[in-house]
């Protein structure tokens, strides 16, 4: 499969760590009703940073999408092998259960600096041919995301303004 064939079957998934829990059960929807739609279109990949808030609840999200639908793939692109440490015990413990089910797992770098984070939504924007994000700022770690991948034409879903 030539690269550009392998981009058009991958998205990855990005968004704010805080969802306000007025709004929760709406991203969730709209995050599967948005990735069933990719899967519609013949996407298959789903790459996921590994972060707290959004990023977890895209992971369980995909983890549940490929229950129907086999084909599906879970790629957590974390910023390095550490990350997640020093996470309070109840997030360490999804995490690791979305890890172990997770078809692949890479690593952006071996261990944390202040520009792995960075590099790993890099990663991500340049291997894949969507995005769906959950970006209601302009600024912070989502925004440098989503501003990356438009500038590599990633096409974006933007869940924040859907209705």
């Amino acid at each position: 499969m030539s690269e550009n064939a392998l981009r058009e079957k991958t998205c990855f998934l990005t968004g704010h760590r805080d969802i306000p829990s007025t709004q929760y059960a709406e991203v969730v929807q709209k995050l599967e009703r948005a990735v069933e739609r990719l899967v519609a279109r013949g996407v298959v990949y789903f790459g996921v940073g590994g972060a707290l808030g959004f990023d977890t609840l895209a992971a369980l999200t995909v983890l549940r999408v490929r229950e129907q639908c086999p084909a599906v793939r879970l790629v957590l692109v974390l910023p390095c092998k550490d990350h997640h440490f020093s996470w309070p015990g109840k997030d360490k413990k999804i995490f690791e259960q979305i890890a172990k089910q997770a078809d692949k797992v890479v690593y952006a770098t071996e261990k944390y600096y202040s520009g792995c984070m960075y590099k790993r939504n890099r990663m991500m924007a340049e291997q894949s041919g969507w995005c769906i994000c959950y970006m209601e700022r302009a600024t912070g770690g989502t925004a440098y995301a989503v501003s990356y991948a438009q500038s590599v034409g990633v096409q974006i879903v933007n869940l924040a303004d859907e209705e």
